[in-house]
């Protein structure tokens, strides 16, 4: 087999693994990181032996490096910076300058010439995993939670804090007496390029790219964001730095002009799939026979970088303000190593610091202790519950808020999630004299809202307990408006639970989420395709001469296909003139108590129809969705029956149904 041919197959190799393991990630929950390190574990040379790891993958693998690089360089920000100073250079620089002396000092415990060795590993300690922990903490909505500020803030000085490790590390590999000379060298360097870029950069940026983007070819603007990205990366490797230095500073300053979100956009699957192929290599680093043989060692640090970050993320935190229970979920969340941890081993390997007996017991810990992350996090609530006694004031201090918001209010309208959606819900309802109570977890957000004088109080919208201080039981209804269809099926089966009764109105942003909400009690759900489309569509058919009455006509008949309960209300400009508000017909739900007189009755007996009552659904407790009319058959006790009529009507109907 030639050269090409062998190529290819380890490529198919890779390529298909790739799939089968990220796909099982995801069926699992879990991050696509710990797929691609099952991969290289498993295909690498320590083990099968399927992929080759040789100077070309590790090639291929360096650029995953630089596109991180160059996207977190992107992020860069300085007023973000100072908004998180705090958590940023205090907490952050405190967990990285200490993990790193704690090498230092274990090293020359063990062996006074090996301080260089033990400055690397806290180095690769020091680090925690920005790609993990940020996914888990967004999939939980915790980002914006205390200790999830405190997680970002550490995460982003780590980030920060690889640019330097990058140019010392590397440097530490020259003779002992030339030591500091090296690392003189290597920063004048760096700084040398950091004020060239700095002053001379962003206006030279700004105006290649305007160049670019006036041509409005993507496949230009693509090319010319690959060529700014791997040229600095060139031009600081001519200069004896790193390949990562340059496409930081490259993403620092594109991160000033407007083209910063393309960009961002642009080089997503480029990044992504080199950085899964990183990791990939990472795990072929990974020599099982090695591990295997000093098993006690990995074990041991296992414990010491899980037991020893979780214990210093914590006591820092506590020490920089944070409750016992932000510091014990903010411990848990940074207690693994990281990508770059990885990056910073990599090098000090080439570099001849950290020799083999001691980075394969290291990489195999960082491995495990990342594979172990998204359990942590998803204990970190109930440990902090079963450890700081604080943490149950907090909560209680949090239900007190919302419940005093609630507290005495009757048919009120319970709003989750305060964003632009929640907040268009709000002034509506406002505007029409209902009364609400919104619950949102941007502690921003609320505070500003609240100052506003708005009926707006910080709460996780998807647990029990926040519901019930929110007074769900005296609720008129329940309107969930964030896109987050996990959180949001929580949501409304915690709603189902406490009282079934109360309707629910459910956002989806793709039509496929219907079912998963509807089937977990949801009274209606809005897709958002749906309802954008429909306005896009209306307005075109004005625009290009359909009559006004055609347009709104079509528009209730597709509503009509898709809102059964709705069905029949949605009236146009040209129907009958608007009557007076007590004759307008309305939705009523009438949950049927244990006693009532239509159960064990089927709904036709009850004859509403001549009352000038329509039945639009029944909801039954466990049935998957809505049933219908004559879907109910006898009446159960806990089912819910939705009249449509005007209000004379429904109450001698409620009285029909209730007392016969």
């Amino acid at each position: 087999m030639d050269v090409s041919a062998l190529a290819l197959q380890q490529a198919l190799v890779l390529l298909a693994a790739a799939v089968g393991a990220v796909a099982a990630c995801r069926l699992l929950g879990l991050p696509p990181i710990l797929g691609y390190l099952a991969i290289g574990v498993a295909l690498g040379p320590g083990a099968l032996g399927a992929v080759a790891h040789d100077e070309t993958t590790r090639g291929l693998a360096e650029f995953g490096v630089v596109f991180l690089m160059f996207s977190i360089g992107l992020e860069f920000s300085l007023p973000k910076l100072r908004v998180m100073r705090r958590e940023v250079f205090g907490l952050g620089s405190a967990q990285v300058a200490i993990t790193i002396a704690a090498g230092v000092a274990t090293a020359l415990a063990l062996s006074p010439l090996e301080w260089r060795a033990g400055f690397a590993a806290g180095a690769a300690a020091a680090m925690s995993s920005t790609a993990v922990v940020t996914r888990l903490l967004a999939e939980r909505m915790e980002l914006d939670t205390a200790h999830g500020r405190a997680v970002v803030g550490v995460l982003l000085f780590q980030d920060l804090a690889v640019v330097p490790l990058l140019i010392v590390v590397p440097a530490l590999g020259a003779d002992p007496g030339g030591i500091g000379p090296a690392i003189a060298v290597a920063v004048a360097k760096a700084a040398f390029v950091l004020a060239a870029v700095v002053f001379a950069g962003p206006r030279l940026m700004r105006a290649w790219f305007a160049a670019v983007a006036r041509r409005k070819s993507t496949e230009l603007f693509v090319l010319n964001v690959l060529l700014v990205v791997l040229a600095m990366a060139w031009l600081t490797s001519l200069a004896g730095l790193s390949l990562a230095l340059g496409a930081f500073l490259a993403g620092m300053l594109v991160s000033e002009t407007e083209y910063r979100w393309r960009v961002e956009d642009e080089i997503k699957p480029f990044r992504d799939v080199l950085l899964g192929l990183f990791f990939v290599t990472v795990g072929m680093m990974l020599d099982l026979r090695l591990v295997a043989t000093h098993a006690w060692l990995v074990a041991a640090l296992v414990a010491v970088l899980v037991a020893g970050k979780f214990a210093l993320v914590a006591l820092l935190a506590r020490a920089f303000g944070a409750s016992a229970g932000t510091a014990l979920r903010a411990g848990l969340a940074l207690a693994q190593g990281g990508e770059f941890g990885f990056v910073l081993l990599v090098h000090a390997g080439a570099a001849g610091i950290v020799g083999e007996a001691l980075a394969q017991p290291l990489l195999a810990a960082m491995i495990l202790s990342m594979a172990a992350t998204p359990f942590l996090i998803g204990a970190s609530g109930r440990i902090a519950l079963r450890f700081a006694a604080s943490e149950w004031i907090e909560r209680s201090l949090e239900l007190h808020r919302v419940a005093v918001q609630a507290l005495g209010t009757e048919r009120h309208v319970i709003i989750l999630g305060y964003g632009r959606n929640g907040q268009h819900v709000a002034r509506l309802l406002d505007a029409e004299g209902v009364r609400y109570v919104a619950l949102d977890l941007d502690p921003e957000r609320v505070r500003e809202a609240a100052a506003a004088g708005e009926t707006v109080v910080y709460a996780d919208c998807s647990r029990r307990e926040a519901l019930i201080a929110a007074g769900v039981m005296r609720a008129a209804a329940v309107v969930v408006t964030f896109a987050d269809t996990e959180a949001a099926v929580r949501a409304v089966a915690h709603v189902q639970s406490l009282d079934p009764s109360v309707p629910v109105i459910a956002r989806a942003r793709a039509e496929g989420d219907i079912a998963r909400l509807e089937a977990a009690g949801a009274s209606e759900v809005v897709p958002e395709a749906l309802e954008s489309g429909l306005m896009l569509a209306s307005h075109t058919l004005v625009w290009v001469g359909v009559p006004l009455n055609r347009v709104v006509r079509r528009l209730r008949a597709v509503r009509d296909e898709h809102y059964g309960l709705l069905r029949g209300l949605f009236h146009g400009a040209t129907d009958e003139p608007e009557a007076t508000d007590a004759a307008q017909p309305r939705l009523h739900a009438v949950p049927l108590t244990p006693g009532a007189h239509a159960l064990g009755r089927p709904l036709a007996v009850a004859a509403l129809e001549a009352l000038g009552v329509q039945v639009k659904a029944v909801r039954r407790p466990g049935a998957p969705r809505r049933l219908a009319p004559e879907e109910a058959g006898r009446l159960e006790p806990g089912d819910v029956v939705v009249l449509l009529g005007v209000p004379d009507a429904l109450a001698a109907a409620e009285m029909r149904l209730l007392q016969g």
